[in-house]
């Protein structure tokens, strides 16, 4: 007969038994046919959707541009589509391949693009300057706000008058133009972007003793990324836009002035390229901005649909 003080410690050896066990069942059940077979069949399923996916959208965001134009091409060569209405895509095509080799699409088209380029490179410099201070200091925030949001109401069209009193008709006007477009949309994304950063990580940061610097390195500027690259989406846009809007008014050379000398001697096939090369302008500037988001982002997994 075992005595009173045996019984605890036996059972005490079965409960501690008991729980050593524990562990080996639970991993037992998460193995169990069943989770393996629900495991298998979602990894099915989901590569299953996504071949699917890939089946309906082959060229991704360039499926429907380019089913969009295969349409058209059928429209327009079964006579749906008047000629003297709208240009068939391979007339647009005829008409691009002639120019560039007469020399004239060529030298336009690196003309609009050095326009481009020089209007965007100034916008992005202040906007990114000006956002950063405005997000980062009240002060700054009180000098560039207020003129920001007045810019950023008035129509380019609108500036344009003034920008040719001020600056004539030579290039400052339409670099400047193109810098309004692209400045405006990079400034207002990026001080949101500053502003919007989780104010509890700041203050764990601080408790954990980083410095006014080493916050604004670490922190505040990489927390601000995704609206950058959000503002510099827009800020590419806006500056194919300025580009129209300086081009086909006060131009002399440059794809704005092609087509504006097309609508002079009624070259619809002209006029529809002049707006297709702005429409590509728009997709590549799209492409940029994936790249650098696929490249800078991978720290910041987002949904990406389903």
């Amino acid at each position: 007969m075992s005595s009173p003080t045996e019984a605890p410690v036996g059972e005490s050896a079965g409960a501690h038994t008991r729980t050593a066990t524990d562990p080996d069942r639970s991993l037992a059940r998460s193995r169990s046919p069943a989770m393996e077979t629900f495991t298998s069949t979602a990894w099915r399923r989901g590569s299953a959707y996504r071949v699917l996916a890939r089946l309906r959208s082959p060229l991704g965001v360039y499926t429907v541009p380019l089913v969009v134009l295969v349409l058209w091409q059928l429209a327009s060569s079964s006579g749906w589509i008047a000629p003297e209405f709208a240009a068939s895509p391979v007339q647009i095509y005829s008409s691009a391949v002639g120019l560039w080799r007469a020399g004239l699409l060529g030298p336009d088209l690196a003309i609009s693009l050095t326009r481009a380029g020089a209007g965007l490179a100034l916008g992005l410099a202040v906007g990114i300057l000006a956002g950063t201070v405005a997000g980062l200091w009240r002060a700054g925030e009180q000098a560039f706000n207020g003129v920001v949001q007045i810019l950023n109401t008035v129509p380019l069209l609108a500036l344009l008058p003034l920008m040719i009193v001020w600056f004539g008709i030579g290039e400052e006007s339409k670099v400047l133009l193109i810098a309004l477009g692209a400045g405006v949309p990079i400034y207002l994304n990026l001080f949101a972007a500053i502003r919007g950063v989780d104010r509890g990580l700041i203050e764990m940061a601080v408790a954990a003793g980083a410095g006014r610097w080493r916050l604004i390195r670490r922190l505040l500027l990489p927390g601000a990324l995704p609206g950058l690259l959000v503002g510099l989406r827009f800020a590419l846009a806006y500056s194919v836009l300025g580009l129209v809007a300086a081009e086909q008014i006060n131009a002399d050379s440059g794809v704005g002035f092609m087509i504006s000398q097309a609508q002079t001697y009624e070259r619809v096939d002209e006029i529809y390229l002049g707006i297709v090369i702005y429409a590509v302008l728009g997709l590549l500037a799209d492409q940029i901005v994936r790249v650098l988001e696929r490249a800078l982002l991978t720290w910041r997994p987002t949904y990406q649909g389903s």
